[in-house]
Formats: structure tokens, C-alpha cells, sequence
């Protein structure tokens, strides 16, 4: 065991599961004040279910064996005889690995609760997040990580996650906003419950974003570092790009915009982080920034899919960007491994043409079996809560729970104070008059 490495990987472990509880902020912060509980805790349980499902089935269907490049096989239910300490390439045990990649399997489906918040049944999403990561994420893990994967022999890279995580959570997110059809307050401007619990969101997600992407080299080496700083650099050239587009086009910056930027660069830079320069992660991040805010702004409107928090627009959007932007700034000296250079390194067109196909093949097939889940799984479960628990929120209806539990000043004490006083007005202080 290499117990530097071994080490790195645990602690990068960790800060990507503290990245679900940043997320829950993060949306928390955003929703009206009638739907805080339930927006977080639909984050939050994600921790517990996904955990669950990764170590019975989910990492043997991902990584043990192999189906036609599609799917792995079950050999070791709960892990049952499954040799844990088995050292990978980098020195760490097989059981670390498992450990690193179920914290993925724990974010991604988290990243799509904000696009069908205040309108979504528990009881369906639920379910829905079980025969979502049968279907769609443990495929798409083996297809892309697997070294037996159809993508991964198609030649598609991807460092952190640009197809496995973002893409797949950003299309899931479009295909439910579709199927729920429009918040009955679509429209209208939602007055944020705590724009402060949205920095905080964002800026657990930004330090958990060093153990999604540097993590994602396995080892303390220099590719490792390459991740972390270009993921800083994405991270800063995002959120400078929408501060400068928000004042322009908004006339005023505002904390959302720039939080919304922040997240797009680390978006945007996850699928290239090992793979760039410098150079590459300040465009990387110029160019993820305006792909999700033209969408955000001009296209959504447009195509009028009521995403609430905008979980297409920014991880699908610049995902996607991120993805096929890989396939332009990927160079063999940052990265030797990769299978060729990118188009603007004197690679020519075949890495950036396997990762635009790799991308609409992505998108294809996470949109398809997205809408088969949702159509199959609405014939038992009802999706969508009534018009009128909806209108008093999901906190009350589906949870029985508030998020603020102080007491209102009670407005007839206050207009009728003299009547409340009873016996003790008599005591009172009364001028002399003499």
C-alpha cells in the first residue's frame, strides 16, 4: 500500500461527500421559504439510499465484469467475499477506490433535485433515484470508467465526471422538468430564503470540488496538482465572466450570478482537469460561463422547461461544454496517457470528434432511459403533489416541518394593545395633574 497516496484519496473521499450537504444549502438558499425542508432533505437522503444501493449492487454493476461494454455483473452482493485490499496502480487498496467512487454515486443524483423542487413527490423521487441509478448512472459509470466500457473503447476521456456526472445529472434534470410540467408560481420572481446559505453552498461545493477532481487522480503526483489548479482557475474565470455579464445585461452583480458563475467553471473544467493547461482552464471557464448563461437567459425562456434552479443550465449546460471542450485544449504534456491531443495542440480533429460524439451519445441515451423510468414508474406512483400542497409547500405537506420555527408577533395584540392588558392597566403609571 502506498500510504501517501492512500491517504490523498481518503481525505479527497471525504470533502466529495461534503459536497451533498453544501449542495443542500446551496438549493435550501435558493427556494421560496415554503419548500426549505424538503429541498434539503431531498438532497440529504440521497447520502443514506445511494450508499446502500453502491455497496450491494452498484459497484460490482459498475466495475466487476462486463456486458456487451454496458454493464457490469453482480459476483459479490453487499461486497460479500470481495477482496478489499487488492492495491490498484497507484498503491491503493480496492476497498478506497470503492470508497472514492461512491461518494460520486452520492453527489450526481443530488445534482438534480434542483431542477424539480416545490412540485415533486418524496414517495416518487425516491423510488425514482433506485431505478435511475440501475438504469442510468451505474451504466454510465462502466461504460466511461470501465476499462471494458462502450465510451471508454469508443476513446472518449473524461478526468472527474463531465459525462458520467454532470451530463447525466443535467439531462435527467431537463427530462423530469419536462414531464412535471411548470410550477403554478412559473414566472414569477421566487424570493430566496437565504442568500447566505448559498455562498456558504457554494463555497463547501468549491473546496469538496478539489477531492471530485484533484481526488480523481488517485495519487499525490503531478497530475494531481494540475487538477487542483486548473479547477482554481476555471472556478475564478467563471465567476468573474458572470459578475461581468450580470452587470452588463442586469445593470447590477448579484450574489446568485456569481455563485451560479463559480459553479459553472468547476463544472465546466471536471471532465479536462487532468488533461489542460493553464491556458486551457481559463478558456475552459470563459466558454462554460457563456454557453450557461446564454442558455439560462435567452434559451430556457424560449423552450419555456420550468428547470427551478437551473440544474440543466449549469451542469448539463456547461457539462456538456466542458466535455467537448476537452477534446479542443487536452494535451500530452500535461497528461502523457491520453490517447491523443487535442484539435488545438496539433491533435487534428479525432480526439475532439470522439468527444462530441461521446457527448450526444450521452445525452441520448440518459434523456431516453430517463423518460422511460419516469413514464413506466407514473403508472404506480403518482409524481406530481396537488395544486393546493403545492401552493402551501412541500414543507407542511409532504414533511410536516418548517424552517423557521419562531413566533409571529400576533398583529391583534399589537392593534388592540389597551384590551390585552386586563387587570394590570390599572397600575399603570398616571400623570399628576395639579
Amino acid at each position: 500500500m502506498n500510504t501517501a497516496n492512500t491517504t490523498f484519496v481518503i481525505i479527497a473521499s471525504i470533502l466529495v461527500l461534503f459536497m451533498t450537504p453544501g449542495l443542500a444549502f446551496f438549493y435550501g438558499g435558493l427556494v421560496s421559504k415554503r419548500n426549505v425542508v424538503n429541498t434539503m432533505l431531498s438532497v440529504f437522503f440521497i447520502i443514506g439510499i445511494a450508499i446502500l444501493l453502491w455497496i450491494s449492487v452498484g459497484y460490482e454493476l459498475s466495475f466487476n465484469g462486463n456486458i456487451h461494454g454496458f454493464i457490469g455483473i453482480v459476483h459479490h452482493f453487499f461486497l460479500a467475499n470481495l477482496n478489499l485490499k487488492q492495491l490498484t496502480a497507484t498503491g491503493i487498496p480496492r476497498g478506497l477506490y470503492l470508497f472514492f467512487q461512491m461518494m460520486f454515486a452520492v453527489i450526481t443524483p443530488a445534482l438534480f433535485v434542483g431542477a424539480i423542487v416545490g412540485r415533486i413527490r418524496f414517495k416518487f423521487l425516491f423510488w425514482f433515484i433506485v431505478l435511475w441509478s440501475f438504469a442510468i448512472y451505474y451504466p454510465m459509470v462502466h461504460m466511461v470508467w470501465s476499462p471494458h466500457g462502450l465510451l471508454a473503447n469508443l476513446g472518449i476521456i473524461d478526468f472527474a465526471g463531465g459525462t458520467v456526472v454532470h451530463i447525466t445529472a443535467g439531462i435527467t434534470a431537463f427530462v423530469l422538468s419536462a414531464f412535471l410540467g411548470h410550477r403554478f408560481n412559473y414566472g414569477q420572481t421566487t424570493k430566496h430564503y437565504n442568500l447566505p446559505w448559498v455562498l456558504l453552498g457554494t463555497s463547501i461545493l468549491w473546496v469538496g470540488w478539489y477531492g471530485f477532481n484533484a481526488g480523481s487522480a488517485l495519487a499525490i503526483n503531478n497530475i494531481a496538482i494540475q487538477a487542483a489548479l486548473t479547477s482554481t482557475v476555471a472556478a475564478a474565470t467563471s465567476m468573474v465572466a458572470w459578475l461581468f455579464l450580470d452587470t452588463h445585461f442586469v445593470g447590477k452583480p448579484t450574489l446568485v450570478g456569481v455563485c451560479t458563475g463559480t459553479l459553472c467553471g468547476l463544472v465546466g473544467i471536471t471532465p479536462a482537469a487532468g488533461y489542460v493547461t493553464i491556458g486551457g482552464a481559463f478558456w475552459i471557464g470563459l466558454l462554460a460561463t457563456a454557453a450557461s448563461y446564454s442558455f439560462i437567459t435567452y434559451l430556457k425562456p424560449r423552450i419555456g422547461v420550468d428547470d427551478a434552479l437551473d440544474a440543466f443550465g449549469c451542469h448539463g449546460v456547461s457539462g456538456i461544454m466542458g466535455s467537448i471542450a476537452t477534446g479542443l485544449f487536452a494535451t500530452k504534456t500535461v497528461n502523457p496517457k491520453i490517447p491523443e491531443n487535442g484539435l488545438f495542440y496539433g491533435g487534428g480533429f479525432k480526439l475532439f470528434g470522439v468527444q462530441l460524439l461521446g457527448t450526444l451519445l450521452t445525452i441520448l441515451f440518459v434523456a431516453g432511459m430517463c423518460a422511460l423510468v419516469i413514464s413506466l414508474l407514473r403508472l404506480v406512483i403518482k409524481m406530481r403533489v396537488d395544486e393546493t400542497e403545492e401552493r402551501v409547500g412541500l414543507d407542511q405537506g409532504e414533511h410536516g416541518e418548517t424552517a423557521d420555527y419562531t413566533v409571529e408577533i400576533n398583529n391583534d395584540f399589537v392593534n388592540y394593545e389597551d384590551e390585552f392588558k386586563g387587570q394590570m392597566a390599572n397600575f399603570h403609571h398616571k400623570p399628576n395633574h395639579h
